[in-house]
C-alpha cells in the first residue's frame, strides 16, 4: 500500500505541474503572432470555391 500512496502523491503534485504547463503551451501556440491569417483561412477553406448557392431544379 506504500507505493500507491507515494504514486498517488507523485500524480497529485507532477500531474498538476503537467497540466498547467500543456495547458499554457496550448494558450501559447493558439494566440502565438501570425497565427491569424493561418486560422482564417482555415476557416474560410470550404467556401473557396463558392460563388453562389446550388440551383436544384426540382426545388429541394
Amino acid at each position: 500500500m506504500e507505493s500507491y500512496g507515494f504514486l498517488r502523491q507523485l500524480a497529485d503534485s507532477w500531474g498538476l505541474v503537467f497540466m498547467v504547463a500543456a495547458f499554457a503551451v496550448v494558450l501559447i501556440w493558439v494566440f502565438r503572432p501570425g497565427s491569424r491569417a493561418k486560422q482564417e483561412e482555415a476557416a474560410s477553406q470550404i467556401f473557396r470555391n463558392e460563388d453562389k448557392p446550388k440551383d436544384d431544379d426540382d426545388g429541394r
